[in-house]
Parts: C-alpha cells; sequence; structure tokens
C-alpha cells in the first residue's frame, strides 16, 4: 500500500511538472488582452511577484537562497514565469466566465502573499513555491469540470495544500467540505504538537475525535489543558467516554489540583497507582519526591523493555523541579552553614533518590552541593557500589551522571567501587556508542563535557575513549549515516585537541571560528570602540557587585557616568574607547530590574550600540534573563555561575561565535573582579585575548578556592561541540 501511494503521488506530482513544462522556459508568455475590469487583478498579481522576489533582502530579479543556486533559479522559475503563465491561461480559458476568472486572479494574489509571509515565518518551503503553483492550476482545471478537489491533495504536505487551496472560489465546490478534514489530518501530520490549538476552530471535523485520542497519548499535557476549555473543543474532548486515558486526564482536568496528579498518569490509567495514594504523599516533601522517583525508575525499567508510559516526559520535568525547589536550592543557600545543617534535608533520601538530584539539577547544583553532600551520601546509602546502583536505576541517565560526575571529579573515585574493573570500561564503551540515534545533542554534549576531567585524572580510560570514538565514526562512514559521521568526527577532533603534541588547530578542523584567541578587532566596531553590557540584579549581592563596580572604574583609565537613572557607563580615559553599560540593580522584589534592563536596550538600540562583550552578574536562577537580552554581537560571554547544557545551548542560539567563560559553581567576587579587571586592561590596550596566556594570568591573580570552577572557552568542549556540529550541518535543529 504504502509503495502504490508513493508512486501514485510521484506520477501525480510529475504530470504537474509536465503542465508546466509544456510552455518552453524559452518561450515568453503569448500576448494576450486582458479586459479593462480584470486589469487591477493582474497589476495586483504583477506586485506580489515582485514582493516576493525582494523578500530574499535583494532588490533584483532573483529569489536567491544562499549556497543553492539551482534551487534559487528554480523558485524564482515558479514566481515569474510559471505565474505569468498561469495569468494567461486564466485569461484564455474559453470554458470559463469573467467571474470565476476574477476570482482565480485575486485567488492568484492571494497565494503569492501567503507564499511571502510563510517562508518568513517558516511555515512554507520556498522549494515547495513551484508545486503550490503547480496544484493552484490543477485544482481550478478540476473545479472548471465540476471535478473533486480531494483526490490531488492527499500526496503532498500541510503548507502545499492550504496554500493551494486558498482562494474562496473553491468553496463553490461540492466536495470542498471534504477539504478542511484533509487540512486537518495534513496539519496534524506536519505539527503534531500544534494540533490541539488548530482544533480549536475544527472541533466539528470528522476526524478530531480520532485525533484527540491519538495525540493526547503524545501530548498529555495539552490533552489536560484544552479539557479545561469552555469552549467547542473541550467539551468533545470531556464528552469521549470509550477512551480510559482521556477519561483520566478529563477527571484529572476537573480535580483543582489536578497537575499534582499528572505524573503518575499512565500509571494510574493502567491501575498500579491510585489518587488515595497520590493524597497521602502529595502534602509531603518527602514522600511526594519519593513517590515520583519510584515511578521514574519504574517507567525506566519499562522503557528498557519498549514499553514507554505515556506522560513519561512530564513525570521527568516534576522529579527535576521537585529535586531543585525541595532540596537542591536549600543546600546551596546554605553553603555558608556547617555540613550538618546544611545537608539535613538529604539524609532521608535513598542511594537512588540521591542520584536523581544531581543529575536532574545539572548546571544549578553547587561544586561543593555535589562533592561534600550528595556523592558521597549517595555512595554510603549505596554501600559504595556504583555498578549496583545504576543496575537498580535501569542506567536512566547515565550519560549525563557520568559527564557529571567527571566534571566534579568524582569518576574516578565512583569507577573503583565497581566489581570488576572491566565493567566501568565496557560502560564508558557504551556512553560514547550509538549517539547518532540519540534525539537532539545533549547526550553528545555529555561526552564532550566529560572527556577533559578524564584526560586528566583516567588517562587510560580516555585513550580508550578516543579509540571507541574512531570505531563509531569508521562505523558510521561505513553505514552512510552522514549525521554519525558529523557526530564522530567532531568529537575525535575535540579529544585529539586535548593534546598539544597533536597539533590539532580546530578552526581549521572544525570550520568554526578561532577556539583559543578573540582579535582584538573582531571585538572593535567601525570606530574601533569595545562596547560591553552587564546584567545586574536588585538582590543584596547585585547591589553590592554593583558597588564593585562602579568603584574598580571610577578614577585612573577610567570614568563612570551616573547621569542616567536606569543604567552607568563606564569608559575608558586613555587607551582604546572602551564603554561599558551595566544597567543599575534596582529592587528586584518590584520587578524594577526590567525595568531598568529594557530602558538601556532601548537605549542601545536607539544608538545602534552592539555588544561584543557580555557579563552577567548575578545568581543561576537570573541567568536566563540576562542571556534573553543578550546582543548576537557577543563574542565574548561571562555566564558566572552558568553551567549546564541548555544555557549553553541558549547563547549559542543567541550568539553562534560566543566565547563562554562559566561556572560549575556559584560566582564568587574575588575571582570575577580579577577577570574583568585583566580583560578590560587588555581591550584598552588594544591587545588580542590569547586564553591559554590569559587563563595563565588570571589564575596567578585570582589563586583562591573556587577557581578550578571556573572553566575557559578553549575547555568548554560542549559548547564547542554544538558550535561544530551546526556549521557541519548548516544550523540543524535536531
Amino acid at each position: 500500500m504504502i509503495r502504490k501511494a508513493l508512486f501514485t503521488g510521484i506520477f501525480i506530482l510529475f504530470g504537474f511538472i509536465q503542465t508546466f513544462a509544456q510552455p518552453n522556459s524559452s518561450r515568453p508568455v503569448p500576448k494576450y488582452q486582458v479586459p479593462i475590469n480584470r486589469q487591477l487583478f493582474h497589476d495586483n498579481i504583477d506586485a506580489q511577484q515582485k514582493y516576493l522576489l525582494g523578500s530574499d533582502g535583494k532588490n533584483d530579479s532573483l529569489f536567491n537562497i544562499e549556497d543553492h543556486q539551482d534551487l534559487s533559479f528554480m523558485v524564482t522559475d515558479a514566481i515569474t514565469r510559471q505565474v505569468d503563465w498561469l495569468q494567461y491561461q486564466i485569461e484564455a480559458n474559453p470554458k470559463t466566465d469573467s467571474r470565476v476568472k476574477s476570482a482565480y486572479l485575486v485567488g492568484l494574489r492571494d497565494i503569492l502573499i501567503q507564499m511571502r509571509t510563510g517562508w518568513r515565518k517558516k511555515q512554507i518551503q520556498p522549494s515547495h513555491f513551484g508545486q503550490i503553483i503547480a496544484l493552484y492550476k490543477r485544482l481550478m482545471e478540476a473545479n472548471d469540470a465540476g471535478e473533486s478537489l480531494t483526490p490531488f491533495l492527499q500526496h503532498f504536505s500541510y503548507d502545499i495544500v492550504s496554500t493551494a487551496t486558498m482562494p474562496r472560489i473553491f468553496e463553490e465546490n461540492p466536495d470542498y467540505k471534504n477539504v478542511a478534514d484533509i487540512l486537518l489530518l495534513k496539519f496534524s501530520d506536519q505539527y503534531p504538537e500544534k494540533t490541539f490549538g488548530y482544533l480549536t476552530n475544527f472541533a466539528h471535523l470528522p476526524h478530531a475525535d480520532s485525533l484527540i485520542k491519538t495525540l493526547g497519548k503524545q501530548y498529555p499535557e495539552q490533552l489536560y489543558t484544552f479539557a479545561q476549555a469552555p469552549n467547542k473543543l473541550g467539551n468533545i474532548i470531556r464528552n469521549i467516554k470509550d477512551d480510559e486515558f482521556v477519561k483520566t486526564v478529563v477527571s484529572l482536568s476537573q480535580m483543582k489540583s489536578g497537575q499534582v496528579y499528572f505524573p503518575f498518569l499512565d500509571n494510574l490509567v493502567r491501575g498500579k497507582t491510585t489518587i488515595a495514594q497520590i493524597d497521602a504523599a502529595k502534602e509531603d516533601r518527602l514522600k511526594y519526591y519519593r513517590l515520583l522517583v519510584q515511578t521514574q525508575m519504574d517507567y525506566s525499567r519499562r522503557a528498557i523493555n519498549g514499553d514507554t508510559a505515556v506522560g513519561f516526559r512530564a513525570l521527568t520535568t516534576w522529579l527535576e523541579k521537585k529535586a531543585k525547589d525541595e532540596f537542591v536550592n536549600e543546600i546551596n543557600a546554605l553553603h555558608e552553614e556547617r555540613d550538618a545543617v546544611r545537608f539535613a534535608c538529604l539524609q532521608p533520601l535513598t542511594a537512588e533518590e540521591l542520584y536523581y538530584l544531581a543529575v536532574l539539577s545539572d548546571g544549578l547544583i553547587y561544586t561543593s552541593s555535589y562533592t561534600n553532600g550528595v556523592f558521597p551520601m549517595m555512595m554510603k546509602k549505596a554501600n559504595n557500589r556504583g555498578d549496583s546502583l545504576l543496575l537498580s536505576l535501569s542506567f536512566d541517565h547515565y550519560r549525563k551522571f557520568i559527564s557529571q560526575s567527571a566534571s566534579y571529579y568524582k569518576l574516578k573515585e565512583f569507577f573503583a567501587s565497581f566489581r570488576y574493573p572491566d565493567d566501568s570500561k565496557n560502560l564508558m564503551t557504551t556512553f560514547v556508542s550509538g549517539l547518532e540515534q540519540s534525539k537532539g545533542l545533549e547526550d553528545g554534549v555529555d561526552v564532550a563535557d566529560s572527556y577533559a576531567s578524564v584526560y586528566e585524572t583516567l588517562p587510560e580510560l580516555a585513550r580508550q575513549m578516543l579509540a571507541d570514538i574512531k570505531k563509531n565514526y569508521d562505523r558510521n562512514v561505513r553505514n552512510q549515516n552522514q549525521r554519525g559521521v558529523a557526530i564522530y568526527n567532531i568529537l575525535y577532533k575535540l579529544f585529539l585537541s586535548a593534546n598539544p603534541a597533536n597539533n590539532i588547530d580546530l578552526s581549521k578542523e572544525l570550520k568554526i571560528p578561532p577556539v583559543y584567541t578573540v582579535s582584538f578587532k573582531s571585538l572593535a566596531n567601525e570606530k574601533g570602540e569595545i562596547i560591553t553590557q552587564m546584567f545586574f540584579y536588585g538582590d543584596d549581592d547585585g547591589k553590592i557587585d554593583f558597588d564593585i563596580f562602579v568603584r574598580m572604574f571610577t578614577g585612573g583609565n577610567w570614568t563612570v557616568d551616573q547621569s542616567n537613572k536606569y543604567w552607568v557607563v563606564a569608559k575608558t580615559v586613555k587607551g582604546v574607547p572602551v564603554y561599558i553599560y551595566a544597567n543599575r540593580p534596582l529592587p528586584n522584589e518590584k520587578d524594577e530590574d526590567y525595568v531598568a534592563q529594557t530602558a538601556l536596550e532601548n537605549y542601545m538600540i536607539e544608538k545602534n550600540l552592539q555588544p561584543t562583550i557580555t557579563f552577567h552578574r548575578g545568581h543561576s536562577y537570573h541567568a536566563p534573563t540576562s542571556i534573553s537580552y543578550m546582543a548576537p554581537t557577543s563574542k565574548i560571554v561571562f555566564m558566572g555561575s552558568c553551567g549546564g547544557y541548555n544555557l549553553i545551548d541558549s547563547i549559542l542560539k543567541k550568539s553562534s561565535d560566543a566565547h563562554i567563560i562559566s561556572s560549575k559553581q556559584v560566582g564568587k567576587r574575588d575571582i570575577n573582579r580579577p577577570f574583568f579587571s585583566l580583560l578590560t586592561e587588555k581591550l584598552r590596550n588594544g591587545q588580542d585575548i590569547n586564553w591559554i596566556p590569559f587563563w595563565k594570568e588570571f589564575r596567578a591573580a585570582a589563586n583562591i578556592s573556587g577557581l578550578e570552577d571556573y572553566i575557559p572557552p578553549y575547555k568548554n568542549l560542549g559548547a564547542l561541540f554544538i558550535k561544530a556540529y551546526k556549521k557541519e550541518t548548516g544550523g540543524e535543529e535536531l
């Protein structure tokens, strides 16, 4: 059936292409007379052709798709020649009356408008333009003959069909009522995650009921939300009685605190967990967290056997939130207390519960919280048997755990607890294998981030990792898996670069900007100025840091302009013109940080001030806000207590060339201050930033405990991996 449908689709598409292949591209459109009452319609189409050609940002007669010359010509041909011929064919068709011709021309104009707005919003692929025009022509022919439209829609994607069927004239076709249902099915196929929103306006269609049942299991959170809606879709969901899963979600949606039960949805449907059991735990942080962990372990065991629980992602999200909110934030906040006080809340937790605290708080948990509390407690409660612990957890999140324990220099100790030494070697072979099958890049980032620490502390294991990476690369080459080839080629080059004797130039090998240097030229604007932006927050620590900042740059080679109520600017009075714009830390509890930061942002946009250096000064929970304001022109980004894959990925989405300095723990003033001083002094003197000698100077100037938590850009292998992968795949998102 699949092969037959495929060949039928190819045959129909070939027929469409042939329709437009007949008027030879070298032959101009014949001259034809346009009645005065339809001339405006043709003028509007001509104008939209011009607007569409110019929507690529270039005022010329070519729709340019960068690095795809042939495709550019094909798309341009669809916009120009194919549309011109279609205008002629509409006018030249003696079987079409004047009213319908006018409607077809208006429809063609609307299609061109939709193509222009759609591709800019990434809702329509330019490569589909020709198919849209060809399909529209075929639908007009079917409509003129009084035939059904639907046979011609089956084998095209939603963006093509929805655009080609836009003209209102098709609403007169007797079969038009079926078009909306076809569009719904195509939309759900192309955008399953958005289908519940789409159904809000099309809940009356025949396939709505079956889609609710199918997609509800994929997106139970959305099913829960839309089941509460006081509209037709909500009524349909609430009236489904023949699906136990939907009925359970509906019952939860009607409860005052239904989301508390949501992580246990699959087990509730199966009868393995009851509302009464959850009620007995939900008000107690330990009992509720324990129930979440037990359910996570249950779902993980099932997943190994190919039985993925519905709502597994929602469960993990809740578990992560509870781990951070109820435990990790508390032990982080008590970092100045003695350990007995600081880690008291962890005492009742099992080894498995401590494990999830660790892996689900990566990027948030402080170094001392991990090394002095969570890790040693976990190992003690696991009877110092790391291998048994991983088995009990069905190896859930094991890549994150290995990467995390490596970064905190605990991997050697963890592997030493294995009964058989070869088991740790086998685990590391698995750790680096099969990355091409992972969704997204996070597993690859975990492997990349682990290597520097393994290289330093477990050299024999590092050599094995390098050899295993090469084997996986060769395997993917043999299998012609391009994603795997890209991933393992990048990891192999990154790992080789850890040893200076290999003389690996990552900029040359991976085609990414320089890794070890940032040139002064790349940081300066056309006036030779360096623009820097610094973010402060109005809590007590932020106010202290801001006062220190102002004092640092008052007098000597600098001056501070404090005339604005929302921000200040430190600027050089000697040397290269360097400007540091910093928002004032206004009262955080009144959300005035937002006012100050927005005011500064608007000023910088108005004056065309584009920062190439960004400093985040604040706790880790403020980091996403700083990143949201961060300029895409940033080349150096100092995040203090950033850490974690998600924040690094967010930074690189804003600026793919950023050199990121991150910390695995809370930033320390006695470390941050010499970094700022050293960096700004080099900039004031017009010097390039060479990270290896810079870091040696920095270490000498900030020789205190905690410096080991600061990661220099050239050692941030996870960030380098993301950069290189996106460069290799042209920014592909996976």
